[in-house]
């Protein structure tokens, strides 16, 4: 879990255009009402406190509230639906120069 901060990118910036208009929970970008945020990421070291993952989805200096192993019995469960638009917008996004 971490605090999200804020960032001049537009929601649609990092994957190439902007998505189309919902409402507040349908997305997970820094207008959302609560700033946390949750993301699944690997963890590559850890370096005494340091923790060194990889494909966080977080700004650089973003704190870290929070960290918990995933277990799969833990994760969703049953039929998961997802809009296409978001499959199409985030085909991409952890690509290597995505956010650059």
């Amino acid at each position: 879990m971490c605090g999200r901060q804020s960032s001049s990118a537009s929601p649609g910036a990092r994957v190439g255009g902007a998505p189309p208009e919902v409402g507040i929970f349908g997305h997970r970008n820094m207008r959302r009402l609560n700033w946390l945020g949750v993301s699944r990421c690997r963890l590559l070291k850890v370096d005494g406190l340091d923790l060194h993952v990889e494909d966080l989805d977080a700004v650089d200096g973003t704190p870290v509230l929070d960290v918990k192993p995933w277990f799969g019995e833990m994760g969703p469960r049953g039929e998961q639906h997802q809009a296409e638009w978001t499959t199409v917008m985030l085909r991409d996004y952890f690509a290597p120069g995505a956010g650059d």
